[in-house]
């Protein structure tokens, strides 16, 4: 089943010491990118998150937001004198710089970075991580369900796109033989009508030579057989078990090539503008591969 690379996922748990709320969120990428937001304390874990994360998603970048709330009471919200003295020591030098008065009131200062500490400080404990790694465990689990979602979609519109370029196959498989007979047929009336003025009139065995040569610069017949097997392993990829977002940009890059070169080759107006439709569906598919893990 194909899944998506854009998703989104949240989950939150609580023990007797820990209140943790993890959020992912992911976007496409071709490798997989993990990066991770957490209290400084818990850092340690970063390690271990991402290998949680790479046993479940191999594509795509992945932004994780890991909130941590200590409940016990010791965990109190606390100020930092020293940062805040440092913030205040900046406040008044740019003040004396700036020739304006100090502010009195310290309150303005307390958003900034570091200044107050609520309570997430405090020292990561081994016993944490099963908590942390079952939330994390959920929202990566939610994540995925919503990339499923997302993948059936995309999957239903890649058939529905492949079977734009196989009817177009059919109908330039169908075509092709007669492009042939009026090659021929219009260049023996060009030939004949040249040669009218002098009373000669040109044979078929004469040109058979000639419309050999056409005929074998335009045969699209294994382009046509190796698209129709290109197609048949699209289609196989894409209702597989797996996601193969890697193995459809191959595919489809073969399919362009094929593509492309029965239009370089048909020689016929009808079969090109059929080879346009095909290239147009193939770009279409191309810009949802590239979202697909």
């Amino acid at each position: 089943m194909l899944l998506s690379m854009t998703g989104h996922g949240e989950a939150t748990a609580q023990n007797d010491r820990l209140s943790v709320t993890v959020e992912v969120k992911s976007v496409n990428n071709r490798h997989l990118k993990v990066s991770v937001r957490c209290p400084d304390s818990f850092l340690a874990l970063e390690t271990n998150i991402e290998k949680v994360v790479r046993q479940v998603v191999t594509r795509g970048t992945l932004n994780i937001a890991v909130r941590v709330r200590h409940l016990t009471d010791a965990a109190t919200h606390a100020i930092d004198a020293k940062v805040l003295a440092h913030y205040w020591r900046q406040l008044t030098q740019a003040a004396e710089e700036l020739a304006t008065s100090v502010p009195q009131d310290l309150g303005p200062l307390l958003p900034l970075p570091g200044i107050v500490d609520e309570g997430d400080g405090k020292s990561v404990e081994a016993s944490d991580w099963p908590l942390i790694e079952n939330v994390l465990a959920e929202a990566l689990q939610n994540l995925q369900e919503f990339r499923h979602t997302e993948g059936r979609e995309m999957a239903d519109e890649l058939v529905s796109l492949s079977g734009v370029i196989e009817e177009n196959a059919s109908k330039i498989a169908a075509r092709a033989p007669g492009v042939v007979a009026d090659y021929r047929e219009r260049l023996k009336q060009r030939v004949n009508d040249a040669l009218k003025e002098n009373g000669i009139d040109l044979a078929d065995t004469d040109i058979i030579r000639e419309v050999s040569l056409f005929a074998d610069r335009c045969d699209i017949t294994e382009e046509l057989t190796r698209l129709r097997s290109h197609l048949k392993q699209y289609r196989s990829l894409v209702e597989a078990d797996s996601s193969n977002g890697r193995k459809l940009e191959f595919i489809g890059q073969e399919l362009f090539r094929e593509v492309n070169t029965i239009g370089s080759k048909a020689n016929d107006v009808e079969i090109s503008h059929m080879v346009v439709e095909m290239k147009a569906a193939i770009e279409k598919m191309r810009e949802i591969i590239q979202n697909i893990e």
